[in-house]
């Protein structure tokens, strides 16, 4: 394993989870505990190198696997991780999940140390250059409520500009704070009641933060559970979109960096071929269009119909307008 790594950072908490339970485990047991502390394409990085010994942390006892690290088990910040927290600390997001209080401790803390990379290193050529305004005190002030709010399952008053330009005004409950790469923005998945305090429902609606114009948090609370992942499941398509991955130049790794923000299933087909199913809706389906062609040679679409034939689409419209080019 390397010192550290920003992608594998799930890995390191997931291994530390179990390897300081120092409870004897069976290989099904360590399957287990990683879907449920990891993300589903887990399996596929962390099992072989348990099961061939390149991650060398557990003595192996029958079947069963013993961690060789004791419950104490503690790691140091190293050089190399304060310079990773040192540049992230330049990015104007990270403003928004920090007070100001935070931001100067931290600030202060890592003075001396250089950061890993600036932002300014960095040219995003596939990306919207009309990202949301993060130094915008208004937009700050209106995420800062967003994210509160969620954290108590409390609700806000919304005043909020749709994309026709239409002024909506509603009560809302904030259930998850999202970031498009691609749009460099963030987006509100929000639920909305729809009918009678004695028979509580809700609509999922999707909200662009920048749109915001202001928000209030009220004093009423969320009294039950609402299963937002089950209500975003019901509105998937029938049939998820299906890739075929081949293993070349570290493209399996690349695609579960790239497409990690939808629910997938990913399986291996051969020693360097996998098939990848992509949940989505129709809300998803033009950012999701757009990755997917974005990506590379190394995957290929392979179903669903819908989908093919908007790629299929998209692409003929993006020839008729590329001039051609002359010898």
């Amino acid at each position: 394993m390397e010192l550290f790594s920003e992608i594998y950072s799930c890995y390191y908490q997931v291994l530390r989870h179990i390897l300081c339970s120092q409870s004897a485990l069976a290989m099904q047991d360590i399957r287990a505990q990683i879907c449920g502390k990891g993300f589903g394409e887990s399996l596929l990085s962390i099992i072989p190198k348990l099961e061939d010994g390149t991650w060398n942390l557990f003595k192996k006892d029958g079947n069963l696997y013993r961690s060789k690290i004791s419950s104490s088990f503690t790691v140091p910040v190293s050089n190399l991780e304060r310079s990773y927290l040192k540049a992230l600390l330049a990015d104007p997001r990270i403003g928004l999940f920090l007070s100001e209080e935070q931001m100067t401790y931290l600030q202060n803390a890592l003075a001396s140390v250089s950061p890993l990379w600036r932002p300014e290193q960095f040219y995003y050529f596939d990306r919207f250059s009309d990202g949301d305004p993060y130094g915008d005190e208004n937009y700050r002030s209106c995420f800062r409520t967003l994210l509160q709010a969620q954290k108590q399952n409390r609700y806000v008053d919304i005043d909020y500009t749709s994309p026709k330009g239409t002024r909506l005004h509603h009560h809302y409950i904030p259930s998850r704070l999202e970031y498009s790469v691609k749009n460099d923005k963030f987006r509100l998945l929000a639920l909305r009641p729809t009918s009678s305090l004695t028979d509580p429902r809700f609509k999922l609606e999707i909200l662009n933060v920048s749109r915001i114009r202001s928000v209030e948090a009220l004093k009423k609370t969320l009294s039950f559970p609402v299963d937002l992942n089950a209500m975003i499941r019901r509105s998937y398509y029938r049939e998820p979109l299906k890739l075929r991955i081949v293993n070349h130049r570290n493209a399996l790794e690349r695609a579960m960096l790239h497409f990690a923000n939808y629910e997938k299933n990913t399986t291996k087909i051969d020693e360097n071929t996998y098939e990848c199913l992509i949940y989505y809706n129709q809300g998803m389906e033009t950012e999701l269009l757009i990755e997917v062609m974005s990506f590379g040679p190394m995957l290929t679409v392979v179903g669903n119909d819908r989908f093919l034939n908007l790629l299929k689409d998209r692409l003929y419209r993006q020839r008729s307008i590329t001039p051609p080019v002359h010898p």
